[in-house]
């Protein structure tokens, strides 16, 4: 039997901190009470001003309910009025506002908030202005009955302090109730309703407006110049309700995604940042494989203001950063520099040079890039009194070996069993650019189910809205491959596209300088990222053209992309697995538009134009 259910924020059986008894017993009525298109938010903080009303349930029909939840028990109430109540505790007589006038008071100052949004209001008939939804706003009492109330309270004083239509009491929230008598209990409680039902743009944009933290473009909704103005782009971008339920829910302990390319990892990440910063007393660590993604989530921390808090490192200057602090000579040998970076840090760490726990928590992006050690090391360096890690996984951007993770996660210290989640929905890449890519990387990805403990390579599923097909072009040298590269980004330009939305991908360096010295000659401005310093320089915000190779853009994307010198990779037997490995990433990259060249044929250049030629509808 399929069982349909209300969606709560965050999963509040992943386990969460604050909530009591009552509320997790309401909740499990929410959950299990209303369909599976009502939206349920717990104990989330709203707005600017982070006021906590304990459930906003949004529905796209019945508008916004917001509720405050007390476990009262009818002994503990002293005295109440239409504006407070004196509890009895364990402390003492304490005053309260009443929590009808707490509920009243926290749903007009959403919906003022709302309301400044100009694509939030009515724009004509009876209810010109107001916003377009109903709401209302209420009180669950979960350990007093309404007979209870009834028996202390003559009706006239009853209705004044405690409204019997704005009330859901003990006995009307069990586990046998109605779903209809329920339903009916919470849409008594608002003054009117619409004839009118939101659209999915228009529910994100409530949700846009209610928690700035699952903005994916990070704007501000208040500028702090100018208090009283909104400014709201025209489209919004929020994570969807399973990303959000999943970051607001991920709770203590080691918890593991695996993920497609585009699933929305590395916000997670940035969310899940922002939260422990909050929490924590002892600094985060953020690593990552990849430097330029290091320097992209260093600006996203500026951006929210806790650099201070979290600390990102690409993983081999995190080794090097922690040589340097605890003045820990690198071993000699013939291994390259880097590798013995790495295992001069676990000798240090064995020898206790370099002290354990340095952390409150430990996030990992490009976890797939990881090797056994460097995981080995680093959950040693997390605080075992909060033990918090979160690990981020994708198998089919496992770039840097053939066949990902050779071992189990447990052998390496992460306790992962019962705490993984996979993510299947692709949302950066358009339909079209998705199935092109997975069309011409689909040989090399054997799609495996696993168990807690290893890593499963998951086939994306397509999320993302339509856009053009991505368009290959063979041209007559690799001159005419920058040429027509420099020209398209000229022409989007001309056309209102920012420098810094269109990328250059190519396969080798000394391709990526005759890109930027064209590029130069047109007077295009560009940050070309070849070597490690420029890599660490990146600056996503900088309105530039950007140039790097396909290593560099793993865990980037932009609005466009061009894939330049297709002809010119490696096609030896050995070396066809991992280019098109390198090309997946890369296509992944692109958002909306992508553009592929090349000036000579080879298998990759066939594979491709049968795929372009084809209808891959």
């Amino acid at each position: 039997m399929l069982i349909i259910m209300a969606i709560i924020v965050p999963n509040l059986r992943l386990g969460h901190a604050k909530v009591t008894t009552g509320e997790r017993r309401f909740a499990h009525r929410l959950e299990h009470l209303l369909e599976d298109d009502y939206w349920c938010f717990y104990d989330v903080p709203v707005g600017k001003q982070r006021r906590y009303p304990d459930f906003i349930i949004l529905h796209p029909r019945r508008g916004l309910l917001f509720l405050e939840v007390k476990d009262w028990r009818l002994r503990s109430i002293g005295s109440i009025d239409h504006q407070k109540v004196e509890l009895l505790t364990a402390s003492g007589l304490q005053t309260k506002v009443n929590p009808i006038e707490q509920a009243r008071q926290g749903a007009y100052q959403t919906v003022d908030m709302l309301r400044c949004d100009p694509d939030l209001r009515e724009k004509d008939g009876k209810f010109k202005g107001n916003l377009i939804c109903p709401y209302g706003y209420g009180v669950v009492l979960t350990n007093i009955t309404r007979k209870q109330i009834q028996a202390v309270l003559p009706d006239d004083a009853a209705e004044r302090v405690l409204p019997g239509h704005l009330l859901i009491y003990q006995d009307e929230m069990l586990e046998d109730t109605d779903p209809e008598v329920f339903q009916e209990r919470l849409w008594g409680m608002f003054n009117y309703q619409f004839d009118r039902t939101l659209t999915l743009p228009e529910v994100d944009r409530i949700r846009w407006h209610l928690y700035p933290e699952i903005r994916i473009d990070n704007l501000e909704l208040f500028p702090q110049d100018a208090p009283d103005s909104v400014s709201v782009p025209d489209i919004v971008k929020v994570m969807d309700i399973e990303q959000e339920q999943l970051a607001r829910g991920l709770g203590a302990g080691h918890r593991v995604i695996h993920g497609v390319a585009g699933s929305g990892k590395t916000l997670i990440l940035g969310y899940r940042s922002e939260v422990l910063a909050e929490l924590l007393n002892k600094p985060i660590l953020v690593l990552c494989f990849n430097i330029t993604l290091a320097a992209k989530l260093r600006s996203y921390m500026s951006s929210r203001g806790i650099t201070d808090k979290v600390h990102v490192y690409h993983f081999h200057d995190w080794c090097g950063e922690q040589l340097r602090t605890y003045h820990v000579d690198v071993i000699e040998g013939d291994k390259p520099y880097w590798e013995r970076q790495v295992d001069s840090v676990i000798a240090g760490v064995e020898k206790e040079q370099i002290p354990r726990e340095q952390y409150g928590a430990l996030l990992i992006d490009e976890g797939h890039d990881f090797e056994e050690d460097w995981l080995r090391l680093v959950v040693q360096m997390i605080d075992q009194n909060t033990n918090s890690l979160l690990l981020l996984y994708d198998d089919a951007q496992s770039i840097y070996r053939r066949s990902g993770l050779r071992f189990s996660l447990s052998s390496v210290g992460v306790q992962a069993r019962g705490r993984t989640k996979i993510l299947k929905l692709n949302y950066r890449n358009t339909r079209e650019i998705l199935t092109f890519a997975y069309e011409f990387a689909k040989d090399y990805f054997e799609e495996k189910n696993s168990d807690d403990d290893h890593v499963p390579l998951v086939k994306p599923e397509a999320a993302g809205v339509n856009g053009p097909k991505p368009i290959f072009r063979q041209l007559a040298s690799l001159e005419e491959e920058t040429h027509f590269a420099a020209n398209c980004a000229a022409k989007w330009h001309e056309d209102g596209v920012p420098w810094r939305d269109v990328a250059i991908i190519y396969p080798e360096h000394w391709i990526g300088n005759k890109v930027a010295q064209k590029f130069g000659q047109q007077k295009i401005p560009f940050q070309l990222l070849a070597t490690p310093e420029s890599r660490k320089l990146y600056n996503p915000q900088d309105d530039q053209v950007v140039i790097l190779t396909r290593q560099s853009s793993k865990g980037l994307e932009f609005p466009r992309v061009i894939l330049i010198g297709l002809g010119r990779l490696r096609t030896e037997p050995e070396n066809i697995a991992e280019e098109t490995r390198l090309l997946y990433v890369a296509m992944t990259r692109a958002r909306e538009c992508l553009l592929v060249t090349s000036s000579e044929a080879n298998v990759y250049t066939r594979k491709i134009e049968s795929i372009a030629n084809c209808d891959m509808d």
